[in-house]
């Protein structure tokens, strides 16, 4: 019996991931509570149970008279064994807890289980449930239970029942741990992972730099081919990924990151935390992208709001503003060419500038200040009015031509 109870322990131990001593110490627990409630002893009574951790011999003393434990009977055994299961129960939850929480933000894998409703629960081990949320699911992939499934450690919280575990693959640092399993040179620190844009399912920007210039960040986490970026890609079934170098230069980094699309001239206004980019025609819809993608994605990677011209788009902006400029006393072509330097090449960029940074940055009065901001906001409710007759003579025509086709059908 003693030994039995050993092993009893040892296979608990094991299969729960609890400590033994922890699992010995709830049994003699169980065991007071079966003593108390057999003999129906008060709270002042002592009660002590004592399991030989060699031998497994049980012994035990109520008010300092040693009891044989076996002969309790039937139901103090079973309320033994229900305090026992509770306990047991805890501490599983507990282990399971303290080992989950540490690895948050891991990558682990499971096999799908079922679905309840749209979530997707998967067993990462026969003795630990994960759920993966719709909204950590990549749009457009679908499971089957049975499958093997990759996931990141999203969350951890321990409640009453369970420990709820939360996985997730749409999360931004689900592609930084694969660049990491993937890209010896990215977990061994060689090469770092400096921003992140990404919309899961369907494109992502990631922008690298080398500790080491002998190696290529672009390259090696494109490697031989396409081999590593290729496992990376079919892992998110399909989601196209950008890897442009980053750059200590705003100006640089902008333009990396605007790629496949080649640009022209880039204006940076500090004060508005702005962008205008200037591409050809022939590059905006590649710097634009799909639905906006391309440069939304370049705004979040480099923290700057991107405003994207063509040429023409781009001097009409600065004849309006040299215009506007030209009708105040006092002001020059080269006082354009400051605000043009300090990224600010429209009126509308100097209405929401504001006085302070001109005459911070530009040294000018405070009164000249305020009339070049008072002549900006005329000129921008021209420019407003403008735009919206053009898109009205546009729509006009537009109407007027569909009605031509009808006539002639």
């Amino acid at each position: 019996m003693s030994q039995e109870l050993l092993r009893i322990v040892e296979n608990i131990a094991r299969d729960k991931n609890i400590d033994k001593e922890s699992i010995f110490q709830d049994l003699e627990s169980a065991m007071v509570s079966a003593v108390r409630k057999h003999f129906g002893a008060p709270p002042e009574s002592e009660i002590t149970v004592h399991i030989d951790r060699k031998s497994g011999q049980i012994t035990a003393f109520k008010d300092g008279e040693e009891i044989d434990i076996r002969r309790l009977g039937r139901i103090p055994a079973q309320t033994a064994r229900q305090v026992m299961i509770q306990k047991l129960r805890a501490n599983e939850r507990e282990s399971i807890y303290t080992e989950y929480v540490q690895r948050k933000g891991e990558i682990v894998n499971g096999v799908v289980g079922r679905f309840e409703g749209g979530v997707l629960v998967v067993n990462l081990s026969n003795r630990v449930e994960a759920i993966l949320p719709k909204s950590e699911q990549i749009t457009g992939e679908t499971h089957h239970p049975g499958e093997r499934i990759r996931a990141m450690i999203l969350e951890v919280r321990d409640t009453s029942s369970q420990v709820k575990i939360v996985l997730s693959r749409t999360h931004p640092d689900f592609i930084r741990r694969l660049f990491e399993l993937e890209v010896p040179e990215v977990s061994e620190g060689t090469i770092e992972i400096k921003a992140l844009a990404r919309e899961a399912g369907y494109r992502t920007k990631i922008a690298v730099d080398s500790t080491d210039d002998k190696v290529d960040p672009v390259g090696a986490c494109v490697g031989v081919r396409g081999s590593r970026i290729k496992n990376i890609v079919d892992e998110l079934g399909g989601e196209k990924i950008d890897i442009v170098p980053w750059s200590d230069s705003s100006q640089v980094f902008i333009a990396n990151a605007l790629r496949p699309a080649k640009v022209s001239e880039i204006a940076i206004c500090f004060e508005l935390g702005r962008a205008t980019v200037v591409v050809a025609e022939d590059q905006l819809s590649l710097a634009i992208g799909k639905h906006g993608q391309n440069v939304r994605l370049a705004a979040r990677l480099t923290g700057w709001d991107i405003d994207i011209l063509t040429p023409s788009e781009y001097n009409r902006e600065v004849e309006r503003l040299t215009s506007c400029i030209s009708q105040i006393e006092g002001m020059d072509d080269a006082f354009v060419d400051k605000l043009l330097a300090l990224g600010i090449i429209s009126v509308l960029d100097l209405e929401e500038v504001g006085k302070e940074p001109l005459v911070e940055e530009l040294k000018i009065t405070e009164e000249q200040a305020l009339r070049i901001i008072q002549k900006a906001e005329t000129a921008a409710k021209e420019a407003a009015a403008e735009e919206k007759l053009t898109q009205a003579e546009g729509l006009l025509l537009q109407e007027k031509s569909r009605s031509e086709r009808k006539r002639k059908s």
